[in-house]
């Protein structure tokens, strides 16, 4: 038997319509659905099993720690459009559409005002330019919450403003905290 003479195919158009398999392979695939299905492991392999346990174990601490972060801001039951307060215990802005108002742990509002009056006792002592750098941090930083505050107030389920706000809260402590170290140390800011 001779192998069949090769030749080069310059288009499609000259390829066969259609090509005949040198065997039927539908028997062997109806055989093969038909057969003897395998029967579903009757337990989880040791591995799996411990995986499904430390999977459960990351969620149950996530929701741990979600909790934990959260504790300090609880939207109030039956605050409506009236009064809202958040963290410094000011309303929001006129036009902010409040559904829900949140109080911050009373240890952090005090905290806050001890900060705010020591750094502005050592406003008044620190040369213009740190007192204007200082100034301008802080106004930033009040900017940003008052506008996280309105956006908040528009949609507050909305858990990406949720953070944003909380992280400048953390970040107003931040520069409050340094100010009011450095001015206790005279290492300047």
């Amino acid at each position: 038997m001779s192998a069949p003479e090769e030749r080069k195919v310059r288009s499609v158009a000259e390829l066969p319509a259609a090509i005949e398999p040198g065997r039927d392979l539908w028997p062997a695939i109806e055989a093969r659905l038909q057969g003897p299905s395998q029967p579903l492991p009757a337990a989880v392999p040791g591995p799996l099993r411990r995986l499904r346990w430390v999977a459960a174990a990351a969620m149950v601490a996530s929701v741990a720690v979600g909790v934990w972060i959260g504790r300090d801001l609880w939207p109030l039951p039956g605050a409506g459009m009236g009064s809202p307060t958040l963290t410094a215990q000011r309303p929001l802005s006129e036009g902010a559409a409040v559904n829900a108002a949140y109080v911050s742990d009373p240890r952090y509002r005090r905290e806050r005002a001890q900060l705010l009056q020591s750094v502005q006792a050592q406003l008044k002592t620190m040369p213009a330019p740190t007192r204007a750098k200082v100034a301008a941090s802080l106004a930033v930083i009040e900017s940003a919450k008052k506008d996280l505050e309105n956006a908040l107030g528009k949609d507050p389920s909305n858990a990406l403003l949720q953070e944003l706000l909380i992280n400048t809260y953390q970040d107003e402590m931040r520069v409050l905290t340094d100010v009011h170290e450095a001015g206790n140390t005279g290492r300047g800011i």
